[in-house]
């Protein structure tokens, strides 16, 4: 990226724009320990706008929990703006489960109840934003909202704005590096946290997201590159997950009724 800095300010502009032509307080920004969330949060705290950082744990692993928590320190630390509150969701995570009836296959069970986490995050996002007039901050990429769709629909997809959402993950490390984002956090092997054995993302997709940004790329080129054995695999992989997750990034399919039946 050529201008990080000019990049900065003009996403920070743009979200206090949005935030004041639709009369919103301020921001609501859930806080995972990982770059992506980091970044949203200090882009948001740039604002001078009110941003309430939530920590949310459901059995999360502790390393993950201290990061999170490291950066909203360093977030008010550094701006007069954060407020931040630390909710432990395990239990209501557990009474959920208990009335659930599963009797469906194994994995998928555990994909269901992975995407339950997240979806119990969203619903605590937007209770808190609504009783403050706050817009819930997405923390998408764009590898994952764009290309693979690695999220979960009406989960961490469930968002007001997204502002990083047009940054490959190479340039939200670009951007989280100057903007001073701490050390551990650009350090830190992605993931999701959604998994009790604490996969990384690249674990669940099979590639890197520096592999993921080339079939990104390359999926828009003349495609005139001699492929390697490792680039037919990940342009496997790419297409692959593109293909199953259109759903989420496409527009929500409507039955148009002819007007000849109306």
């Amino acid at each position: 990226m050529k201008y990080p800095k000019k990049v900065i300010n003009y996403i920070e502009e743009w979200l206090k724009n949005y935030a004041n032509k639709n009369k919103i307080n301020g921001f609501v920004v859930g806080i995972s320990g990982g770059i992506d969330s980091a970044l949203t949060s200090t882009l948001c705290a740039k604002t001078k706008l009110p941003v309430l950082c939530l920590e949310m744990n459901i059995y999360q692993e502790k390393k993950q929990v201290s990061r999170a928590l490291n950066h909203i320190n360093w977030l008010k630390k550094n701006f007069n703006n954060i407020s931040s509150k630390s909710l432990n969701l395990s239990d209501t995570f557990e009474a959920f489960k208990s009335d659930i009836d599963s009797k469906g296959e194994k994995k998928l069970e555990f994909l269901s109840f992975a995407n339950s986490r997240s979806r119990l995050r969203m619903m605590t996002l937007y209770h808190y934003a609504t009783i403050n007039n706050f817009l819930v901050a997405g923390t998408g990429n764009k590898v994952e909202d764009f290309g693979i769709g690695f999220y979960t629909k009406y989960g961490d997809g469930g968002v007001d704005i997204s502002p990083i959402a047009d940054l490959l993950k190479s340039e939200v490390y670009a951007l989280s590096k100057t903007i001073g984002v701490i050390d551990e956090i650009q350090k830190a092997e992605p993931t999701d946290g959604l998994w009790s054995d604490n996969r990384s993302d690249e674990e669940q997709i099979g590639a890197s997201y520096n592999e993921l940004e080339w079939a990104m790329k390359y999926q828009n080129s003349n495609k005139i590159k001699d492929l390697t054995k490792r680039d037919k695999e990940v342009l496997s992989i790419y297409e692959k997950l593109n293909s199953k997750n259109s759903h989420k990034m496409s527009p929500i399919p409507i039955c148009q009724i002819p007007n000849s039946l109306r």
